[in-house]
């Protein structure tokens, strides 16, 4: 077991490195995390996240993608935003983007701050080894969170801080070493339904049970091709993601932007964008204005499909002529888009 001076010195490391949460788990199987798993596959909530299903395996407990694992190193980075997320709820002419999307691709700054916690890991004990990811691996990371007791996942799924809210990037380390494991953390959702009533899709079937078919988060950046037309209009003007559950979560009072990683700032341009501005993108243009962003890797047609499904829900006759020019567009379910936003748009 590893001494406990090299475990406080590694949780004050972390810190210096811009994370705001640290914690330490078992990296041996647990039998409720692969069951809770396995029925999520086994309904088909993942929607087309193919590789969820394909990788099951590996994801079930980090022995199972690593044998050689002993330990988990779970960490959170904070990107608590400025202003309220719901602010833009009623403005139809602005395009609301998530949050996490609104700044630099989180996958860069979260890795490299992991990378470095690792190297420092490595110094201290030459003969360990250790893996380190961020989201695109098939790891865990909000069960592990809670395990090693950094949050708690709430009725929303998603992992909840009682210092930091919901706006938690998540990373972590799977080591060979023994580290003591915290408490796993305790539900502190309560009564509280805030985020089940706040869907405007209905995905939750149940507390704690997410259905991602029904998700705006991915209807908007996994879903390919047309989005199913009973969720269009649910839409209204977000065209990546949705923080609809998060932003209403109680816990967020506890959210401070000074806790929040420095690389992770808001793009201005992206907090209260102009819908038309988007909808002129072509391929070309739609890559240098994100270039470095998450919004990126959904591509011009997929990002733009969306953008036209809001302004169908705006009312407004400005955007007219410029849904109008694409409905001829080459991808097919850009222009299916556009025609049905025209049609809206009368």
């Amino acid at each position: 077991m590893v001494n406990g001076e090299l475990q406080a010195e590694l949780r004050e490391e972390a810190e210096r490195l811009g994370f705001v949460a640290c914690g330490f788990a078992s990296a041996v199987p647990d039998p409720q995390r692969a069951s809770r798993l396995e029925q999520f596959l086994g309904e088909g909530r993942h929607g087309s996240m193919e590789w969820m299903e394909a990788r099951k395996t590996q994801r079930a407990s980090p022995q199972g993608l690593w044998p050689e694992a002993n330990s988990v190193i779970a960490l959170g980075m904070s990107y608590a935003p400025d202003v309220d997320p719901l602010a833009l709820a009623d403005a139809a002419e602005k395009a609301r983007v998530s949050v996490y999307a609104q700044g630099r691709d989180y996958h860069d700054v979260v890795k490299k701050a992991l990378k470095a916690l690792a190297r420092w890991l490595i110094a201290r004990e030459p003969t360990s080894e250790l893996k380190v990811f961020v989201d695109t691996a098939p790891v865990m990371e909000k069960p592990l969170g809670e395990a090693a007791g950094i949050g708690w996942q709430g009725k929303h799924t998603n992992l909840v801080s009682r210092l930091h809210g919901s706006w938690l990037f998540l990373g972590a380390i799977y080591s060979t070493l023994e580290f003591a494991p915290d408490l796993s953390h305790p539900d502190r959702c309560g009564n509280c339904r805030a985020c089940q009533d706040a869907c405007p899709t209905d995905a939750f079937p149940a507390p704690y049970r997410l259905d991602a078919r029904r998700c705006i988060s991915y209807l908007t950046i996994e879903h390919k091709g047309p989005i199913p037309e009973e969720f269009r209009e649910a839409l209204g003007n977000r065209i990546y993601g949705c923080d609809d559950c998060l932003a209403v979560c109680p816990w967020n009072k506890f959210a401070d932007t000074a806790h929040r990683h420095l690389k992770l700032a808001p793009r201005e341009e992206l907090m209260a964008p102009d819908l038309a501005s988007f909808l002129t993108f072509d391929d070309a243009g739609f890559r240098q204005f994100f270039s470095g962003s998450p919004i990126k890797r959904v591509g011009r047609d997929r990002f733009v499909r969306n953008c036209l499904y809001a302004a169908g829900n705006s009312g407004s006759a400005a955007l007219a002529p410029l849904v109008e020019g694409l409905r001829g567009d080459p991808d097919p379910a850009v222009s299916e888009a556009a025609d049905w936003a025209a049609r809206r748009l009368g």
